[in-house]
């Protein structure tokens, strides 16, 4: 794993003076033409290729094998990766890297009451998940109660998944059928139909798993699909704060603002996974840990909407599920905008989950 916090590369724009004005309004861009990054350390010897000619001279004045591979890569890319690995060029048989923002994360407003920052969408709610898990183990959550908390954040996707909650009385050798929970957290996809990602069977797997060892090594389908029967997802991605700009885009009476709590996420094409009872637990749950009111998103039926890993989850699980997330601005560009208390709003909604949550699917049953 390498993580480099320079600014190595960069997508220039255009310049304005070079651009007619249609194209000025238009502004359009190709993904192939016009995101190629340019490396900043660029020398003449690298751009008109007299760099790999000394290489190859050198390979093949010792005898070496070419490597075709290392052959069309940018050598003063690799050099850097080497460098920065502290091993050889030789060594580096292939990577996989991704460009990012090197820019840090501000405040901003009068009163600090924004958070500015890349990939908001969805690393806000991985660390609010992360730290909630880790206070409910730190208030010994985890000793006090009949639950196995967890979190898996998936490989491909914009965030986390959190696995939490499988309540099975660990304090005695034989399990409660009745008493079987799993209840899980995930986040929206980018990637789901990868190996790693969560429309694969790893969701499925991980339950099963769970279910089998709660039996003593004794796999009771029954316990499964209690299982199955008992969980809760919840699926956290970051929710469209309306826009003051555009306010159009919103539903009349659906349109969240910032610091002013969690978002529930609802569409009747069910490109949310949200339904009456499961909007019913979070809003519970909010009620109890003494938070405001969630709010509610409802995409004007004119306009598109946004996908999330809810529904995969649940389809391929007949898990119940439920989408919501902290409100915010400028969802997907390089610099995005959410109101700094709905970090402690969600931070206090998870804890209430990893804490109430299975007291509150007992209410409603009754």
């Amino acid at each position: 794993m390498i993580k480099i916090d320079q600014a190595i590369l960069r997508i220039p724009n255009l310049a304005i003076h070079l651009q007619t004005a249609k194209e000025r309004e238009a502004f359009k861009v190709n993904k192939e033409d016009h995101l190629a990054p340019i490396i900043s350390s660029a020398v003449k010897e690298s751009l008109d290729g007299s760099d790999k000619k000394k290489d190859e001279d050198k390979s093949s004045e010792e005898g070496e094998e070419e490597d075709t591979w290392k052959k069309n890569q940018e050598p003063l890319l690799v050099q850097l990766l080497a460098s920065e690995l502290d091993v050889d060029e030789k060594d580096i048989v292939d990577f996989e890297l991704n460009l990012f923002d090197i820019q840090p994360a501000n405040f901003g407003g009068v009163r600090s009451e924004f958070l500015h920052s890349a990939r908001l969408d969805n690393l806000a709610s991985c660390f609010l998940s992360l730290r909630g898990l880790i206070d409910h183990v730190e208030d010994s959550g985890v000793e006090n109660d009949d639950d196995i908390s967890m979190i898996a954040m998936f490989d491909h996707e914009e965030g986390k998944f959190l696995l939490c909650f499988v309540d099975t009385c660990t304090r005695c050798e034989n399990i409660k059928i009745s008493h079987i929970y799993v209840h899980m957290i995930c986040l929206k996809s980018v990637g789901s139909s990868s190996t790693t990602g969560a429309g694969s069977p790893i969701v499925g797997e991980a339950v099963k798993k769970i279910s089998h060892s709660l039996g003593a090594g004794n796999p009771d389908p029954i316990v499964y699909d209690r299982a199955i029967q008992k969980s809760f997802v919840l699926s956290v991605d970051q929710a469209h704060a309306v826009h003051p700009n555009y306010a159009s885009k919103h539903e009349k009476g659906h349109g969240p603002k910032m610091n002013n709590g969690m978002v529930i996420k609802r569409n009747s094409n069910q490109r949310y996974a949200t339904n009456g009872i499961t909007g019913l637990v979070v809003r519970e749950l909010a009620r109890r840990a003494g938070l405001p009111p969630v709010q509610e998103f409802v995409v004007r039926n004119d306009c598109g909407c946004g996908s999330t890993i809810g529904p995969i989850i649940s389809t391929a699980t007949g898990i119940r599920a439920i989408d919501l997330g902290c409100p915010q601005l400028s969802m997907h560009s390089i610099r995005e905008t959410m109101g700094t208390k709905d970090l402690s709003h969600g931070l206090a909604l998870f804890r209430a989950f990893f804490n109430d949550f299975a007291d509150v699917d007992n209410s409603i049953e009754e």
